[in-house]
């Protein structure tokens, strides 16, 4: 996701005084927060997914007015961030991602007597969670990041994006006040502003973690700063993609026209600016879809921006492609800047011949954050597989069409080493809220190839610990004999250990 985290609206810095009051905070409620059983941390998240809908209304009117997206684009992605923090509370009370393991202690283990082992994921301590500017609802304050640190039962600091700072504020103030009323510590959930003081959080020795959504330059710069912190943390980026899409020589014969229609509504989506947009289409030559697509793109009316800065960039690289050496306008799209500074897009679909493009891709291959998309034609018996394998490092996504007829199986296995999702037959944009769903993927699509979306998003805010002989009364909850918190244990019985092996021989 391409965006900035330079100020782009007047907003007050949170002082140094507060940036520490805040990060002092979040530690004093970590313990506080840990300790509480599922059933009340589970309900908070509830809570506040409530609270968010109920005052839908006042949220997404101040979104409108301060990203440009459109109030039906705002409202799902509301409903869509309260739908993840249930699904959440869920896994909360479920406590698989636990872990919990019990070795119980055995004088006859095959390695010589063993101790009484067990071990559990815990929190890791106060998160920094730093909020993107197109998503403000999905990805920022209240959203998946969020959700899945408080669900590790971590308090949470949200640098608030300087795209909507005012409904960062809004947002805040429920969710604070839904979390407190729950029965959550007070600095379970805070709010800073400002650049600098969001390298200063993330600089503090209580802050244990760090999440990102936004540019690489930015990603990359907090990222460093995170490792070089005389204690590193983990810092977890969510940095970019051009979602490259391959379409099939059948897949284009067989439909086309769908084919067609389909780009254009994902690219120009809230004006492109959407991490999982296509921005790289490998599609034979001669597959004559230029007046569809051109008819498609036509049709699509300009939309807002969310701001002048991500405006100019997307001018700027709109431009530098443009300038490409053989590149061919099939929708020549536009960009025009009102007197506010705002830009307004309507979509600009391009193509360049295979040939053209290999030897020189540098220049089409860095993602353009907007309705833009380029058309790669390739002779109909080109190695997709190996195209994908030489040209891209990581992507958030892999998109292929195909039909039943073609064997598209090592470009599936490329696919799968260079992506955290490959899709089938349809388009990356909408990355649905489920269990199973990965958002993530190799550098420099992500910085470590985890997960913002899906329940296995909680993982990236917890660390296992395991306890040797312990005291009974000072076990954690879930690895008690009587198990208070009813969560999934992993128990390897005395006597075990002399079977190992045999169901591999059989």
């Amino acid at each position: 996701m391409t965006q900035d985290t330079t100020q782009q609206h007047t907003a007050p810095e949170t002082t140094p005084d507060r940036v520490e009051a805040a990060a002092r905070a979040a530690h004093a409620a970590a313990p506080a927060l840990a300790a509480l059983p599922p059933t009340v941390r589970a309900a908070a998240l509830v809570a506040l997914a409530d609270r968010l809908a109920a005052n839908a209304d006042d949220l997404v009117a101040t979104a409108m007015e301060e990203t440009g997206l459109a109030e039906a684009r705002l409202r799902g992605e509301l409903n869509r961030t309260a739908v993840q923090l249930r699904l959440f509370a869920d896994t909360v009370l479920d406590g698989a991602h636990l872990d919990a393991r019990i070795d119980f202690a055995d004088p006859d283990f095959a390695l010589g007597p063993r101790p009484d082992v067990r071990s559990a994921n815990e929190p890791v301590g106060p998160v920094l969670n730093f909020a993107a500017g197109n998503f403000p609802f999905a990805f920022s304050v209240a959203g998946g990041d969020t959700a899945a640190a408080l669900a590790a039962a971590n308090p949470v600091v949200v640098k608030a994006h300087p795209g909507h700072p005012r409904l960062a504020r809004q947002t805040a103030a429920l969710a604070a006040a839904a979390l407190e009323e729950a029965g959550l510590p007070t600095g379970t959930m805070q709010l800073i502003e400002g650049q600098d003081a969001g390298v200063a959080m993330l600089r503090h020795p209580l802050v244990k973690a760090a999440s990102f959504t936004g540019s690489l330059r930015a990603g990359r710069l907090l990222a460093d700063i995170a490792a070089a912190r005389p204690a590193p943390i983990p810092f977890y980026g969510e940095l970019g993609s051009v979602n490259p899409v391959f379409a099939t020589p059948g897949a284009i014969a067989e439909r086309g026209p769908e084919f067609a229609a389909g780009l254009v509504a994902s690219v120009s989506g809230s004006a492109g600016q959407l991490c999982t947009k296509p921005g790289l289409v490998f599609l034979p030559a001669g597959h004559g879809l230029d007046a569809a697509i051109a008819d498609a793109a036509a049709a699509v009316g300009e939309h807002r921006m969310l701001d002048p800065r991500i405006a100019e960039h997307y001018t700027a690289g709109r431009e530098a492609i443009l300038s490409a050496a053989g590149v061919r306008f099939i929708a020549p799209g536009s960009i025009r800047t009102d007197e506010h500074g705002q830009g307004w897009a309507t979509p600009t679909i391009l193509a360049v011949p295979l040939d053209v493009f290999r030897p020189h891709p540098d220049a089409l291959l860095t993602e353009c954050f907007g309705p833009i998309a380029i058309l790669v034609e390739s002779p109909a018996d080109t190695d997709y597989a190996d195209l994908l394998e030489t040209l891209f490092e990581g992507e958030l996504t892999v998109t292929v069409h195909r039909t039943d007829r073609e064997d598209i199986t090592a470009l599936a296995r490329a696919a799968a080493r260079r992506a955290g999702r490959v899709l089938f037959d349809g388009w990356p944009t909408g990355v649905a809220v489920t269990p199973a769903m990965r958002h993530g993927g190799p550098w420099p699509a992500t910085t470590n190839g985890g997960t913002s979306v899906g329940t296995a998003a909680i993982a990236r805010f917890l660390r296992g610990v395991a306890y040797q002989n312990a005291p009974a009364d000072v076990l954690p909850a879930p690895l008690r004999d009587d198990n208070p918190w009813g969560v999934p244990q992993r128990i390897a019985p005395a006597g075990e250990s002399a079977g190992w092996g045999d169901r591999a021989r059989a």
